[in-house]
């Protein structure tokens, strides 16, 4: 089974699974990719002009590591109903963490502006809490948070997908 476009599909994977590579793929002629990031030191610089290395032609790049709502409408305006990769959930969830605010309170909100997008929107997250549990309390809490919002949004999705080396398996899949 393949998966193609639909309204909103998340795309899980763990740190270097190939998740984003995965999401990516499924846009045939680019997109608006919506970043999370934030080039806070010269690694997470690296990586995210590796990211946009392997993109290439075709793609709008939108960065924005807290307010996804704002984003989305400012796409919206500018793109119609251009298809949206958003990536990643994980970063944005540690940013609005780190600001002292809850990604659980504000991701149900955000999935339903999601859904009223004109165009397809992909997801990309991390899958966490695999391993043990962490012995500090700021990582316990960023693993808790992280998890309540992929099981809100693979609630809400269309479609979702896990990839593990480079291999995606269908976990959800609906027109």
């Amino acid at each position: 089974m393949s998966v193609s476009l639909s309204p909103l599909t998340l795309v899980l994977g763990g740190q270097r699974s190939g998740k984003s590579a995965y999401g990516e793929s499924l846009f045939k002629n680019g997109g608006v990719y919506l970043a999370t990031g934030d080039a806070s030191d010269e690694e997470m610089a690296q990586r995210i002009d590796a990211h946009q290395q392997r993109r290439g032609e075709g793609w709008v790049t939108v960065e924005e590591p807290m307010d996804l709502g704002r984003a989305l409408h400012r796409i919206e305006k500018l793109h119609d109903d251009q298809p949206v990769l958003i990536d990643s959930l994980g970063m944005w969830v540690s940013n609005v963490l780190h600001k002292g605010q809850s990604p659980v309170l504000m991701i149900e909100p955000l999935v339903h502006q999601m859904l009223k997008h004109q165009g397809p929107i992909v997801v990309i997250s991390d899958q966490v809490g695999l391993g043990i549990v962490p012995m500090n309390a700021v990582a316990r809490a960023y693993i808790d948070a992280l998890g309540l919002v992929n099981q809100i949004t693979a609630h809400h999705a269309n479609q979702a997908v896990l990839v593990t080396a480079g291999l995606a398996q269908i976990l959800k899949a609906q027109n």
